[in-house]
């Protein structure tokens, strides 16, 4: 992430990669775009953060990648999701919603 405020659990950013190439295939500047778009702002992604994360991903089944054509008409190299990426969106969801609403209770807010 571009600031350090807010910090991002491990592992929080693999799963906002995955849910935003749930949305269909991307480049990695159109990932880190449509998250800031979609945060409204709050999370920016750097090229320090974002390339290894998808590295890591793609190395470990969850994503996979091929070269293509950006928008810009520049070569890119387009990242999908793969079955094992949909399972393990579903299973980071999961965590994720245990994970937020046991926080809220310890704030006060549930």
């Amino acid at each position: 992430m571009a600031d350090a405020r807010p910090d991002l659990l491990q592992g929080t950013l693999d799963a906002l990669i995955l849910k935003t190439l749930s949305q269909g295939d991307n480049h990695g500047w159109g990932i880190a775009q449509r998250i800031q778009q979609v945060s409204q702002d709050v999370l920016q992604v750097g090229q320090g953060s974002l390339y290894p994360a998808l590295y890591r991903l793609e190395e470990d089944g969850l994503i996979a990648s091929e070269w293509g054509q950006s928008e810009n008409n520049r070569r890119a190299k387009f990242y999908r999701l793969t079955r094992a990426g949909r399972e393990r969106l579903a299973a980071d969801t999961a965590d994720w919603q245990r994970l937020s609403a046991a926080v809220d209770r310890v704030l006060g807010l549930a």
